[in-house]
């Protein structure tokens, strides 16, 4: 039996945007992997520290990428009791993921440049994995959005997998540094 034809149609400009993000997400791992890391902040952006820093740098994009859920969801008339989002939402959701990824970049360089990717823990390994991860979905879903013929699915698949990855890179790095320098999470 043949494949529906929107999955053959799609297919080709998918595999791009797949393979293009994992292109990404595996030269920044190779990178992170073979450079000696520096063990100092090139900046620290007005912080007390590197690590406060990329602790607060990331929660203001993680909590960015929630709103860009909650507008996505709007525009595809996905939030219950809400029919039409109006003409507003778009910016909204274009310049909130704008800025979530511009703030995503200090950390990103602090990461690769001062800390290396290393495996010395699952918590770093994973921290390590899921922020290629990160970039290589952004990638993906960038492209996603300017090449014709992809499923109707693939762009939420791939806005998914950049909120999933960034949540995942908060989860082991900000949210494990504020639970260990006293800042109250209830």
């Amino acid at each position: 039996m043949a494949a529906p034809a929107t999955a053959v149609r799609g297919g080709p400009a998918l595999a791009v945007a797949f393979l293009a993000g994992a292109a990404v997400s595996v030269a920044l791992g190779a990178y992170a992997g073979v450079h000696s890391p520096a063990g100092r902040p090139l900046f620290r952006l007005g912080f007390s520290g590197m690590l406060q820093m990329k602790a607060w740098l990331t929660t203001a994009a993680a909590v960015l990428l929630l709103v860009q859920l909650v507008t996505a969801l709007w525009m595809w008339g996905r939030l219950p009791g809400v029919s039409h989002a109006p003409a507003g939402v778009a910016p909204v959701h274009r310049w909130s993921g704008a800025v979530a990824f511009v703030l995503t970049l200090p950390v990103a360089l602090h990461c690769i440049w001062a800390l290396g990717f290393t495996s010395g823990s699952t918590r770093v390994l994973l921290h390590g994995l899921s922020g290629c991860a990160f970039y290589g979905a952004y990638t993906a879903k960038m492209l996603g959005l300017r090449l014709r013929g992809l499923p109707g699915w693939a762009l939420p698949v791939l806005g998914g997998a950049v909120l999933t990855s960034l949540v995942a890179v908060w989860l082991t790095s900000a949210l494990w540094f504020f639970t260990r320098s006293g800042i109250p999470l209830t």
